[in-house]
């Protein structure tokens, strides 16, 4: 009987037209870069980090697609639905939710004031001290995200090659920075584009090869029924079972409207259309984009349960970690294919060099529009602009490599940066809905808000993380077994197996932290919102109509007035250039 090892060197069959193919996806988005670097040499801030706002709706869409679909959610979401079912899926609904929360409420603001960073409204809106709350948030939040996007596909690619994480983590980046400076956002759009399409296609040749080779997709579903990993939504109210109907549906929602509405790596994207009407559109089709993905993930998912279903890749160790189990999947369902498997890497790095170079393109408008103007006696150069927004990108793009270390050695950096997302999204989503939605708020009630929103969520995930680190809390995921294994593998890995349910240890767990991840993003922002209320009757209250009413949602605008409405003066006051806003017709009415 074969070992594991001996099982892994049959697998690990990457062979040259593999590596023409995965070289190639690179190649490509190298040649993009050097296009629009060199064939635009004379390229504004507002060319560079917005395409000068006259970007097409299309590209723009992929974009997003490829921008927000990770290679974490590529190899993460297959393996929730392989070990927990499909009912989290059911965040798509709040896909839906977030679709018509930032269409009606948020993209309006945000189109109208015509900045370039969205921490420009919270300055515009409050004060400078919330601008610049609002900008560390994003940065820390970032630089501890990048070097999990792109570690996580690397250790795929270590598990088809077996070449070490740290040889191909600086050759993916140095192509990113190289193809990001050089090109700004019109290179990475249209990389975006080439990635969005492997991705789909990566994904889609993986479930068609796979099916087929178990006997079709009605095979897929009858394994799947069989052991209830097809589920019907579960209405059980109590916020701390992990998935429900509605920690996916009014969390879910939350948490999408926070990182598409709000975050500067998507809402760049929406920027850089000519007209509200566009970014509606790019919108719409992000939505029908990410579904699909996600619907091809999911089916992947319960597609590796079919063909694994009695013999278990995470409970023999023959998958390593749980986000190799798709790459060995791939190898032993694409590996006889030449190309194919090299095909499906480049899908992998293509999620990542997407996510990757939105963060670095999103940084560089960051930094510069709130760290580096705001502080300059006078305007910069066209010139020092452009070399501040590159260097910024070679800067961050050369901490991420290095952060890649820190991530391999230190395991448990994986959980602390998830709860760092969840300790910055909520807080900073109540702040922006504060300011677009309660006029009467000023900045010293929202930036107390903020602050207290972020203690309280990192006493909460943290202690949470803490609890799941320890195996206080565990959660039980469906049938798993090994009974028909045709390998040795060390059996003693079965007293720890996968199935586990919830830790005797869990009820002795303060309630707060045994609350559902889907819920962090939601109760961060009204921790925020409800101090920032109490604490108006401390600091006291803005008088509503003096607001400028674009700074405010317009279903709001109609319920004060605001005087004269026919031209509304806003300032970029880092530049103290007046800026003119006008409100559309339907809005004056109001």
């Amino acid at each position: 009987m074969q070992t594991i090892d001996q099982i892994l060197g049959e697998l690990q069959r990457f062979s040259g037209p593999d590596y023409v193919a995965f070289v190639s996806m690179f190649l490509l988005c190298i040649g993009i870069g050097i296009y629009f670097g060199f064939m635009n040499k004379s390229v504004s801030e507002d060319d560079y980090m917005l395409g000068g706002r006259k970007m097409l709706v299309v590209p723009i869409a992929f974009s997003l697609v490829a921008s927000f679909i990770s290679g974490i959610t590529l190899l993460g979401l297959p393996t929730e639905v392989y070990s927990y079912g499909t009912q989290y899926l059911y965040v798509s609904l709040g896909v839906l939710g977030m679709v018509f929360l930032m269409s009606v409420f948020f993209l309006p603001v945000f189109h109208d004031l015509n900045i370039t960073s969205t921490y420009e409204y919270l300055e515009t809106r409050f004060d400078r001290r919330l601008r610049l709350y609002g900008s560390v948030m994003f940065v820390i939040m970032n630089i501890a995200y990048l070097p999990i996007v792109i570690y996580v596909p690397a250790l795929a690619f270590n598990q088809v090659t077996g070449i070490a994480v740290h040889t191909i983590t600086p050759i993916v980046c140095i192509i990113c920075v190289f193809y990001t400076s050089l090109g700004g956002l019109k290179a990475v759009v249209w990389t975006d584009v080439v990635q969005a399409i492997s991705m789909m296609g990566a994904l889609a040749l993986v479930a068609i090869k796979g099916s087929l080779d178990i006997g079709g997709a009605g095979v897929v579903i009858d394994r799947a029924w069989k052991t209830s990993r097809l589920e019907a939504p579960d209405f059980n109210p109590d916020p701390t079972v992990r998935h429900t109907f509605w920690c996916l549906f009014v969390g879910g929602t939350i948490y999408w409207t926070q990182t598409n509405a709000v975050s500067q790596n998507m809402i760049q994207r929406y920027l850089s259309l000519p007209t509200l009407a566009d970014a509606r559109k790019a919108l719409f089709i992000f939505c029908v984009g990410v579904l699909i993905l996600m619907g091809l993930c999911s089916y992947n998912g319960l597609l590796i349960y079919a063909t694994y279903e009695n013999c278990d890749p995470l409970t023999t160790k023959l998958a390593k970690a749980r986000d190799q189990l798709l790459p060995l999947f791939v190898m032993d369902t694409l590996g006889e294919l030449p190309g194919m498997t090299g095909l499906f890497i480049a899908g992998v790095f293509s999620a990542a060099l997407s996510s990757l170079s939105t963060c670095l393109n999103s940084m560089s408008a960051v930094v510069l529009e709130d760290f580096v103007k705001p502080y300059v006696k006078k305007p910069l150069s066209n010139s020092a602009t452009n070399w501040i927004m590159r260097l910024v990108v070679v800067g961050v793009g050369a901490l991420c490599v290095g952060l890649v270390y820190v991530v391999q050695h230190m395991g448990t950096v994986l959980q602390l940066t998830m709860s760092l997302e969840a300790i910055t999204n909520g807080p900073l989503f109540g702040i922006f809905t504060l300011g677009i939605f309660l006029p009467w708020i000023n900045g010293h009630s929202a930036l107390l808000g903020g602050v207290m929103g972020v203690l309280a969520m990192s006493w909460v995930t943290l202690n949470a993380q803490w609890a799941i680190a320890s195996g206080a809390i565990s959660y039980q995921t469906k049938s798993l077994n090994v009974d028909q294994c045709d390998y040795s593998f060390n059996s003693t890995s079965l007293s720890h197996n996968s199935n586990h349910s919830v830790g005797a240890l869990a009820q002795d767990i303060f309630p707060l932290y045994r609350i559902s991840y889907m819920w962090y993003t939601s109760l961060g922002a009204a921790i925020t919102i409800a101090v920032a209320l109490l604490s108006s009757f401390v600091f006291g209250k803005n008088n509503p109509n003096k607001i400028d009413p674009v700074l405010l949602t317009p279903c709001i605008r109609k319920y004060f007035s605001f005087g004269s409405a026919t031209v509304v003066n806003a300032y970029k006051t880092d530049l103290n250039i007046p800026m003119q806003h006008k409100l559309r017709s339907d809005e004056v009415a109001l």
